[in-house]
């Protein structure tokens, strides 16, 4: 991992933080090269003089240059170009995702729909520790709002539906998320024991977007890459990161944060598909390869029932015959049946279920290059 410079840089420099402005950088790299793009663009944050706790002790907040605007329209300005220099990068399967606050994030909407961007969803990310609201004006700002469009209406964009759901104890991810804000030991802090950056974005809600919505092996461009979080997470979890940062300080952080970040190894980055979404097996690939040999006994997992197995890979059994589910369906009395979960059968004394033989043979495609 390395800075570039946007002269030198490589047709498409994977694994890089590239120093220069966002759109200039993004208008050198390949069209339709990059398969996500995270942004956390500056909120302009319209901050009103120095904001103080109630001991009297100032806020750190955002009043860095990159977050000033003279005005809405050169906001605007900014957000068009941007956007539009992000559109050019992605695949025509690509998906982007944009985070903000009140501040910023509906002008930021409009603009993606006005440049084609199809809208998936707006996920608020509900902070679990927000800062208190000090001066008693107005609600307290616990969360920010991020926007998921595809690059068009007709993009096939990647959606791990199963994964997030395991993510969620088995249950269907909702557009609300509460995880707090970064602080404690993942905060980090500059040679003067500072933050390193004033809106560093937790690991948390980085893992949660990148495991939803790419896949290993993945390109994820961030063009505000700030301290690196979206490197430091697509690195642990097997996805390719392109970053883009022109503040010399926050590239340096960034780079020994990457470094120092261990890449998970292949398993353990696989996530849960749907089945739907598996190679399908036939079960007479089983007898082909020998895994099971025609003649041989299946039983039932209630050890109801018996059938042998057919060397075309149907069963047989109790006067009834055909495939693996339909003899199940048929033994039970019932209007259908998975055999794959249905049926096992007998080795070295213990009992293994046929699906464990699918798996493997699944295991094996899998492994195969693309």
């Amino acid at each position: 991992m390395k800075t570039s410079n946007v002269k030198g840089a490589p047709a498409l420099p994977l694994n890089t933080i590239l120093a220069g402005d966002c759109i200039d950088v993004m208008n050198s790299l390949p069209e339709a090269s990059v398969d996500l793009i995270f942004a956390d663009p500056p909120y302009n944050l319209q901050l009103k003089g120095d904001l103080h706790r109630p001991d009297n002790s100032k806020v750190d907040a955002v009043d860095d240059h990159w977050d000033q605007f003279s005005s809405f329209a050169a906001y605007d300005e900014f957000t068009t170009a941007w956007l539009k220099a992000a559109r050019r990068l992605l695949k025509p399967n690509g998906a982007i995702w944009v985070i903000g606050s009140y501040h910023n994030i509906f002008r930021v909407g409009a603009s993606m729909q006005d440049q084609g961007f199809w809208l998936l969803n707006d996920v608020v990310w509900r902070k679990s520790n927000p800062m208190p609201n000090f001066r008693g004006k107005r609600l307290t700002n616990a969360h920010e709002t991020m926007i998921w469009a595809s690059k068009q209406e007709s993009s096939k964009y990647t959606f791990n539906y199963e994964a997030l759901k395991s993510l969620n104890e088995g249950i269907q991810m909702r557009s609300d998320w509460v995880l707090p804000i970064c602080n404690g030991h993942e905060r980090l802090k500059d040679e003067n024991g500072d933050k390193a950056h004033p809106t560093q974005k937790p690991e948390s809600l980085l893992h949660r977007v990148l495991v939803g919505s790419t896949n290993p092996g993945d390109v994820v461009l961030d063009p505000f890459f700030g301290t690196g979080t979206t490197g430091a997470v697509a690195k642990m979890l097997g996805r390719n990161f392109i970053g883009i940062e022109r503040e010399e300080a926050y590239r340096k952080v960034a780079e020994k944060r990457i470094k120092n970040t261990r890449k998970y190894d292949k398993e353990a980055i696989a996530v849960t598909t749907a089945k739907r979404a598996e190679p399908r097996v036939p079960f007479g690939q089983l007898v082909e390869r020998g895994m099971l040999r025609p003649g041989e006994e299946l039983m039932s997992l209630n050890g109801r029932h018996k059938a042998k197995v057919r060397a075309d890979g149907t069963l047989i059994g109790e006067d009834v015959k055909g495939s693996i589910h339909q003899v199940g369906a048929k033994l039970e009395g019932a209007p259908s049946c998975n055999g794959w979960t249905y049926w096992c059968f007998k080795r070295d004394g213990k009992t293994v279920s046929i699906d464990l033989l699918r798996q493997q043979i699944r295991d094996e495609m899998s492994d195969r290059p693309h």
